[in-house]
């Protein structure tokens, strides 16, 4: 048995630039590893592949990204070899965290280890285009510029080490309904990626802080008001910045240390969300 760890992601700044011919968005994101993890373990077998998700938050039948990654490496490999996986949620569903894309890419990774397949990263991660936006990102991960669907990725220095505070409000948001919602009139605020970027290359928790921006934030908060009530509500518990990742509705106040981080969780006004406390993670 093989066991390994899918990290989630957060979001330190999200723009649109446009409607790509194909119907999804152009974006410009700076992305970030994070400690949170979901657990996946890999015992190989005959053929078959099978998914055991204990206390079943998530689907474990052929629709979960797990099993979709698993068959779409069959294929592309023309193998048939199986497994008997069994994942362990961390991370929460529909959040924005990118628990979903995580499981896949770690999938993609293990199995072409234990299958032998050799297929090297590059061609795994246009595998994981096929699956989802995120997953490529969560084959690379680290922290690292975004563009086009969020597939072209670059790898930037290692953000600084830094406390967060995820709050995760009790519901889910659908990622293809708030894209579909997005309208750049209702955006005030749009994020200076050269800024984020230079501010990460020198440290600078403060600037990392102040350039924190997420253009859906303001879809997601006109479906949810209680989106900008927790960023209010983590501010005034002492969070240095708060932004909401992804499409939501999770909302991140950041701190500079895991330390502070608990100390914030600790002061923070919790109206019944599920409140996680983590750290950003670069592997090394």
């Amino acid at each position: 048995m093989f066991k390994a760890f899918a990290r989630a992601k957060i979001n330190l700044s999200l723009g649109i630039l446009g409607k790509r011919p194909d119907g999804f968005h152009q974006v410009e994101m700076v992305m970030q590893s994070i400690a949170l993890y979901d657990q996946l373990e890999f015992t190989s077998q005959p053929e078959s592949i099978s998914l055991t998700v204990p206390g079943g938050e998530v689907s474990a039948c052929s629709d979960n990204l797990v099993c979709r990654a698993a068959d779409l490496l069959r294929s592309h490999a023309g193998i048939k070899c199986g497994a008997r996986i069994k994942l362990i949620k961390n991370i929460p569903v529909e959040a924005g965290l990118g628990g979903g894309s995580a499981d896949a890419a770690v999938t993609l990774i293990m199995l072409n280890r234990i299958w032998g397949t050799g297929i090297p990263l590059p061609e795994l991660m246009l595998l994981g285009e096929k699956l989802g936006s995120d997953v490529p990102f969560c084959l690379l991960g680290g922290t690292a510029l975004a563009r086009g669907r969020g597939e072209l990725l670059k790898a930037l220095p290692p953000c600084p080490r830094l406390g967060l505070v995820l709050v995760k409000p009790p519901f889910g948001v659908s990622t293809a309904t708030v894209y579909r919602a997005y309208n750049p009139k209702l955006v005030l605020k749009k994020p200076v990626t050269e800024a984020m970027i230079e501010a990460i290359k020198k440290n600078d928790v403060d600037g990392i802080a102040m350039n924190l921006c997420n253009v859906l934030e303001p879809i997601t908060a006109m479906m949810y008001p209680e989106i900008a009530d927790i960023k209010e509500r983590l501010l005034e518990a002492g969070a240095l910045g708060a932004i909401m990742s992804g499409s939501g509705p999770t909302v991140l106040g950041i701190a500079p240390s895991l330390e502070a981080a608990r100390k914030i969780a600790g002061r923070y006004n919790n109206c019944g969300e599920r409140v996680l406390i983590t750290e950003t993670f670069n592997s090394g």
